[in-house]
């Protein structure tokens, strides 16, 4: 109901520096100054005094950090009271889809169990993958979302919404068709030795973290790069243009036309599932009572 950049715009002014923003968002910092260069752009306002000692807020940035604040809470109660209505007839479930977290999975299991539901309806709702502002999506569940189906084991992701497990993932590896090892069925780990690998860098991901640290301890003849916390579209082309071979999920083989995804001989996987609110209403609770009946 409001532009994505206020919430990056409020976190800036509360934390008076772009790279404590940064940390605080799980972004880059270049990320938030170019989307706060960007909001004073469009405005055609200076939002900021930029000093060697921090960032203030110039008058016109005060007027609008107190505006936006107030449009934020706004825009929630606004949500709150629209739920409250639709709640009152016919229940529509709305489920998020993305290239990256598609939700053919909660549809299979709405097919399980929809004869339970009668009244219910389901909205699919598309959403970009975008690393800059996925955390601003998963903020939306429960508000624009009542599910997400995706792999998850993002500590920042948890934070923010109930996780229940459908089942796992392999971690695989991708690499471009004109690699050498593209036409390969599974690969040792040994394979790679000599390769830069694309990764997440540390900090979200225990599993991730874990198998760094496998890695680099003891096949450190495997150069490791670092990737945003978070894949979209971009990290996909990024391994086609460096020819690089990236940690890749068996679920996203087929995201990118130009590379091949490949299993290794490794024991590593990642959890998928439900996401969805922290205090979920009635209707939610309803059908994930439903679903841990059929999943027992």
């Amino acid at each position: 109901m409001y532009h994505p950049q206020l919430n990056v715009f409020v976190c800036v002014a509360d934390c008076g520096s772009f790279s404590k923003a940064a940390e605080k968002l799980f972004i880059s910092s270049t990320a938030v100054m170019k989307q706060m260069n960007q909001m004073e752009t469009q405005l055609g306002l200076t939002l900021f005094e930029r000093t060697n000692h921090g960032i203030c807020l110039t008058s016109a940035g005060e007027s609008i950090y107190k505006d936006a604040k107030y449009m934020i809470s706004y825009a929630e109660k606004a949500l709150q009271r629209a739920r409250r209505l639709q709640e009152e007839g016919t229940c529509t479930l709305r489920v998020g889809t993305s290239l990256l977290n598609p939700c053919k999975p909660f549809m299979d299991l709405w097919n399980r169990v929809s004869d339970r539901f009668s009244r219910y309806k389901i909205n699919v709702v598309p959403f970009e993958d975008d690393h800059n502002n996925i955390l601003s999506i998963i903020e939306q569940v429960g508000e624009t979302f009542d599910f997400l189906v995706g792999v998850c084991d993002s500590a920042q992701w948890l934070k923010r919404c109930s996780f229940y497990p459908l089942g796992i993932y392999r971690k695989c590896v991708a690499v471009p068709l004109d690699h050498r090892l593209a036409g390969r069925k599974q690969l040792k780990i040994s394979d790679l030795y000599g390769e830069t690998l694309l990764m997440v860098s540390r900090g979200d991901s225990p599993l991730n973290d874990r198998l760094r640290d496998d890695l680099e301890q003891h096949h450190p003849q495997i150069r490791i790069e670092d990737t945003e916390h978070f894949y979209d579209i971009s990290v996909y082309n990024r391994c086609v243009q460096e020819g690089a071979v990236l940690l890749n999920v068996e679920c996203w083989k087929d995201v990118h036309p130009a590379l091949v995804t490949i299993p290794v001989d490794w024991e590593y996987t990642i959890p998928y599932g439900i996401l969805y609110a922290k205090n979920p209403p009635e209707t939610v609770q309803n059908f994930m009572r439903a679903v841990a009946a059929v999943q027992a």
